[in-house]
């Protein structure tokens, strides 16, 4: 089985208690992402008081045994290994006829795919590590749980953001020479309007949108134009390959004596990854919901609130609004904010009031090991001292 960061959910490992956490004991409470460089240290709270924390043994994130993917007709694929061989299109389960015989075809961008997908559910994770909804991991299918079956801002973030992964993922493939199907954009030459000469390797986003757009989308259109679900997962595909091509950048290099500009020479490249993640984030706080209604001899998504001016090809649409995300309901697919870590000062959805929902929280007092005093000695080694502070944890009740 693939191994994945714990953290997802603080109760359990990856939102799933039953799942072993590597280094972890059982009932510990963890914080999404904690840093690299700390170790929580175990200790017994003293009677009356709310002092303990928790160790992993090692300076590593906890770890634990399970599946990590994005849409859940991709799920399986972070699980296994390099996807060279057309028996392993096979073993894919969650795939539709469709999608095996082009991951056949395409055995090479696999690997891209994969990668992707991966890059989506950190970015999905990062983007949402404050939320009531963290994008928890689950590991069965689908794997962000039961909230993205259903037609909330949530699933149209998901959708948005593993589309973007994988057209991304192909992309810099493309670029980086790994794919024999694809190379640099050679349609970007010449002089520029601004006087540069296009030259270097541009990233090759016509292809990597185009693989998306066939291989993410086909499960979708094979569900045919009328069903409302498959229209709303359309539109937020595309939403999320759009946020990668409205975020293109030029970038250049100066050549001349001495450092001097005489002569530039400058080619497009994607966006960080972090960027798209922001921009869709930020279509995911604007979303707009909508309906679906007869326009002509088609069916199109229009907003449900006819005072709101209709939703562009960028923006994210969603068909019915989130729970709260509260209290666990586990037929929901809600895992709920109990045990969550939140901050006592913030006033944001972060803050103890809102991310505990009115619950109230505990506070503990932690002892936190790290890394301090770090010095470089010749050659070639940096020596470090264990430093201990001690800090509040508050998490919610």
């Amino acid at each position: 089985m693939g191994v994945r960061k714990c953290g997802c959910h603080p109760q359990g490992c990856c939102s799933d208690p039953q799942l072993p956490c590597q280094g972890v004991p059982p009932g510990a409470r963890l914080s999404p992402f904690p840093p690299p460089a700390t170790t929580l240290r175990g200790r017994a709270p003293r009677p009356g008081s709310a002092r303990g924390v928790y160790s992993s043994g090692s300076n590593h994130p906890a770890v634990c045994y399970g599946l990590t993917f994005f849409p859940q007709y991709l799920a399986k694929l972070s699980s296994v290994g390099s996807i060279s061989e057309e028996e392993t299109c096979e073993k894919l389960k969650g795939l539709i006829q469709r999608q095996v015989q082009m991951c056949k075809r395409n055995l090479e961008v696999m690997d891209s795919v994969r990668r992707g997908a991966q890059l989506a559910i950190e970015e999905c994770q990062y983007q949402f590590r404050n939320r009531r909804w963290n994008c928890s991991t689950l590991d069965s299918l689908p794997v962000f749980g039961k909230v993205v079956t259903q037609g909330t801002r949530e699933a149209a973030f998901v959708y948005a953001i593993s589309s973007a992964g994988v057209a991304f993922a192909v992309t810099r493939a493309c670029s980086s020479g790994e794919l024999e199907k694809c190379g640099c954009d050679r349609t970007v030459h010449g002089v520029s309007p601004q006087g540069f000469q296009w030259s270097g390797c541009s990233d090759n986003i016509a292809y990597g949108v185009a693989f998306s757009q066939s291989f993410v989308d086909v499960r979708e259109r094979s569900k045919g134009a009328s069903s409302s679900r498959a229209l709303m997962n359309l539109h937020n595909n595309e939403a999320g390959r759009k946020a990668i091509l409205t975020h293109m950048r030029v970038e250049c290099k100066c050549h001349g004596v001495s450092g001097s500009c005489e002569v530039k020479t400058c080619w497009r490249a994607v966006p960080p990854f972090r960027q798209v993640g922001h921009a869709l984030k930020e279509k995911f706080d604007g979303a707009t919901e909508v309906e679906p209604r007869r326009v002509g001899s088609s069916r199109a998504l229009v907003p449900r609130n006819a005072q709101f001016k209709p939703h562009t090809d960028e923006d994210l649409v969603y068909l019915e609004p989130s729970p709260d995300f509260c209290e666990q309901d586990m037929r929901s697919g809600v895992l709920g904010t109990r045990g969550r870590t939140c901050n006592k000062t913030s006033k944001a959805i972060d803050g103890c009031e809102l991310l505990c929902c009115g619950r109230g929280f505990h506070t503990a007092q932690v002892e936190l090991a790290e890394r301090c005093s770090c010095k470089f000695h010749w050659c070639c080694f940096v020596k470090c001292r264990q430093c201990q502070r001690l800090v509040e944890l508050h998490t919610c009740r």
